[in-house]
């Protein structure tokens, strides 16, 4: 039959086992104190024997036997502590508060001995207490005994050692009582932790543990494991809502391409077309697949990480003079005036090679949707708290304010937009960078209307200051 489970769980082992540690303590500290308080009581008798002993003997130099007999019978009778007993050459007593000597060896000197001293109560019960004494001849050949009653000192000390054994048993007692509690109490935590796991597992991905507001571990456990949930869930609905729309926005091109190869090798067949061109459109269309393929895997690798990997210190200024010499050219034939503001001796730290591309999808973007004899400004520069922006303003015609938390999804396009090639996955992969470098993509209106053009974008990629 196995225990019940409050008695499984570790914080009532880790109590049985402190429990365990503290009796094995409490009965050395108590085995030390008997003996410590025992010794204590057998020297001081000692001390007090040899003492009266002392004082017998000069009474024995001053007076002879006479004197020592006399002090012996006074004392006897006015002393209820210490026991006397004098006797002569042979051992036969003479005076004395007992009636033989407990010391059986031969004298030589001075011998002491542990004895057991046996007296009667009020009711007439015999109690047997323990007792201490010393036996020495005198000069004279006669023999004195000194002992002292020990019985109420000792009991005084057993007396004390019970108590503190009582106080240990209810300590323990306490303790059993106390990791019953404790462990029904983190029972209850745990399994409620472990039902949102089991819910979780089912595939309940909106369930959340409590938080109780306590501030303890628990607490610290519950919100990570709702921050984790909730990371999860998000991921979770990101790949379902990608899979979807990689499966509405993929199908347009797919079946174009497919039209496309079929009216080829139909026109082929017949002579009335050149294969060659239409391979190559369908090259074009392959690639355009590919691309779209290519951001969401980039976005996925990100939001994967949750850090960007490989992270170095870079000048961001010289990042973006490479970019903008890449865009000069396309900017030149579309008749845009492009032009860039890099601020020198800059640091930032993070994946160079994805801040590259975020900062390419955005001029992509500016160039695209600019209008001809339109504008381009990139800039690069720190701001009053440290931080880094990489910025581009055009004057195209921008994006209303109610849209702009829209665009920076997955495969979100404006209708505006519906006109230019793309996935609308662009500004996506912008947001997942920003994230993945714990900094965020600010999205404003730029330098404002102009004649049919405006009010332009401005889109900011803003990196933390370098710690």
């Amino acid at each position: 039959m196995r225990s019940p489970k409050v008695f499984r769980t570790t914080p009532f082992r880790l109590t049985l086992l402190f429990l365990a540690l503290f009796a094995a303590a409490a009965s050395a500290f108590l085995a030390y104190i008997y003996l410590a308080t025992a010794g204590e009581v057998n020297r001081r008798a000692d001390a007090t024997i040899s003492r009266e002993l002392a004082s017998l003997e000069a009474v024995y130099r001053r007076g002879g036997f006479a004197a020592l007999n006399q002090g012996v019978i006074e004392r006897s009778t006015g002393n209820q502590v210490l026991l006397y007993l004098l006797m002569d050459r042979s051992g036969a007593p003479i005076s004395g508060s007992i009636a033989r000597s407990p010391i059986k060896a031969d004298l030589s000197g001075r011998t002491w001995g542990a004895f057991v001293l046996a007296d009667a109560d009020a009711d007439g019960a015999i109690l047997r207490r323990p007792a201490r004494g010393a036996e020495e001849p005198m000069s004279g050949g006669e023999r004195l005994f000194v002992g002292a009653d020990v019985g109420d000192s000792e009991a005084y000390v057993v007396g004390i050692v019970r108590a503190l054994w009582g106080a240990g048993a209810l300590v323990l007692i306490l303790g059993l009582a106390g990791g019953v509690i404790v462990s029904r109490n983190v029972s209850r935590n745990i399994s409620s932790l472990t039902d949102v796991i089991e819910s979780a597992r089912a595939g309940e991905l909106h369930v959340r543990a409590h938080v109780r507001g306590a501030g303890d571990e628990y607490d610290e456990l519950a919100s990570g494991l709702n921050d984790m949930l909730e990371r999860l869930e998000r991921s979770i609905g990101g790949l379902r809502h990608a899979g979807d729309a990689i499966a509405h926005d993929l199908r347009s091109p797919l079946t174009r391409l497919r039209a496309r190869l079929e009216a080829a090798m139909i026109d082929a067949d017949a002579g009335r077309t050149d294969p060659r061109r239409a391979l190559q459109q369908a090259l074009e269309d392959t690639d355009g697949v590919l691309r779209t393929f290519g951001a969401v895997l980039a976005i996925a690798r990100l939001e994967a990480v949750g850090d960007a990997p490989d992270q170095t210190t870079f000048d961001p200024g010289a990042l973006a003079a490479d970019i903008a010499e890449l865009y000069e050219p396309t900017c030149e034939e579309k008749a845009l005036d492009f032009r860039s503001e890099l601020t020198p001796g800059l640091k930032a730290k993070g994946n160079r090679d994805f801040i590259a591309q975020a900062l390419a999808n955005i001029l992509d973007n500016s160039v695209k949707y600019t209008p001809p004899g339109g504008a381009v400004m990139l800039r690069v520069r720190r701001r009053s708290s440290g931080d880094i922006e990489f910025s581009v303003t055009d004057t195209g015609p921008g994006v209303p304010e109610k849209d702009r938390g829209r665009i920076v999804e997955r495969f979100v396009r404006l209708e505006q937009s519906r006109s230019q090639p793309g996935a609308g996955l662009g500004l996506s992969l912008v947001a997942a960078v920003a994230r993945a470098h714990r900094g965020h993509l600010e999205l404003d209106d730029g330098p404002g209307a102009m004649a049919t053009a405006g009010p332009g974008l401005r889109v900011a990629l803003v990196l933390p200051k370098p710690g």
